[in-house]
């Protein structure tokens, strides 16, 4: 290490940062936001493209590698390309920061190409049934065709690994995995289940409910012949070869089997809000330090006194846990 990484008290070096660049998306998933939605954050509020840029700036002068783009929707940014365009060239510790992107794939089909061009990285498309009745009901909306359609754009554009998210949930689609393990292998793709978190804005999640990491390496097993693969590192997935490989699946088990232990990620919302953790209470206001007109140096200080107060894990299975007050959507994946 140089001195300058982010290192918790815990010796975590943090190297991922997660940006929001908007909250609103053009879905209801039912295990996310209510039909009627929630309430936007004011666009006055959002982070501009010359913040998030300076913000990058100082986060990759701190040994921060990696930026993945969420939202709620990030393809609803109009300015998405441009976005991409700046943060690509931006010196990190390895070279260039590594752009991502977390989508579900709604319009990517006409813009996938902009985006590979103008430096991104690697697509993580979410899709969590390929039933198209199924889908409408989760999402409260008709547009599984757009969404495949997006996937496909996203392989024809060559960038690896392309990978798909699903949030495997009782009686909505754990009758799907080995299919989804299937649509995944045909499409190139390396398919990611996900543990339904508690941060829906309802508040309605209960562990009863959810689908485990040992449930679906039970129903995938009972198709498939699963191998762990080695060198997770700070990787949220633990991976599985599929019948010898090449092709693998992940199991993000974050409930069940926290990885907190070597978590390096860190997250800033679309209103410019550093979250230590996907789970925590509080927050630490850059935005309101950008437009104060606050030095680089102020700025640093914010974010490692964000990063120093972090907690050792999310706290999920403690009883006095508490549920974060904003929903996945206003947070950013």
């Amino acid at each position: 290490m140089t001195g300058r990484e982010l290192v918790d008290r815990f010796g975590r070096v943090h190297r991922d940062l997660r940006i929001s660049l908007t909250d609103r998306c053009n879905l209801r998933c039912t295990y996310c936001m209510p039909a009627e939605g929630v309430p936007w954050i004011p666009r006055p509020e959002l982070l501009t493209t010359d913040e998030i840029i300076r913000l990058a700036s100082v986060f990759a002068s701190l040994g921060i590698v990696e930026v993945r783009l969420t939202g709620g929707e990030p393809l609803l940014r109009p300015d998405l390309a441009d976005v991409v365009h700046r943060l690509s060239p931006i010196e990190g510790a390895d070279g260039p920061l590594r752009v991502s992107i977390t989508t579900n794939g709604i319009g990517l089909d006409t813009r996938a190409r902009e985006l590979a061009d103008a430096g991104l990285e690697r697509f993580n498309i979410s899709l969590d049934t390929l039933r198209p009745d199924r889908f409408a009901t989760l999402t409260r909306r008709d547009r599984l065709d757009d969404v495949l359609r997006g996937i496909a754009a996203a392989q024809a554009t060559g960038l690896t690994p392309l990978k798909i998210n699903t949030v495997a949930m009782h009686g909505v689609n754990d009758d799907e995995l080995t299919d989804l393990v299937r649509f995944a292998r045909e499409h190139g793709a390396q398919l990611r289940f996900i543990e339904q978190m508690p941060l829906d804005a309802g508040h309605t999640w209960s562990r009863a409910q959810m689908v485990t990491g040992d449930d679906i390496l039970a129903a995938l097993s009972a198709e498939f012949a699963l191998s762990a693969c080695d060198d997770r590192g700070s990787n949220p997935a633990q991976l599985y070869t599929v019948d010898g490989g090449p092709t693998t699946v992940g199991v993000i088990a974050s409930v069940t089997a926290p990885f907190c232990g070597s978590c390096d990620r860190v997250r800033l919302t679309a209103d410019g809000q550093l979250r230590n953790c996907l789970f925590a209470r509080g927050e630490s206001d850059l935005r309101a330090l950008l437009r104060s007109g606050a030095p680089d140096e102020r700025i640093e200080s914010a974010i490692r006194e964000s990063v120093t107060a972090k907690l050792a894990g999310h706290g999920i299975d403690d009883p006095g846990f508490l549920q974060p007050d904003r929903p996945m959507s206003a947070i950013g994946g």
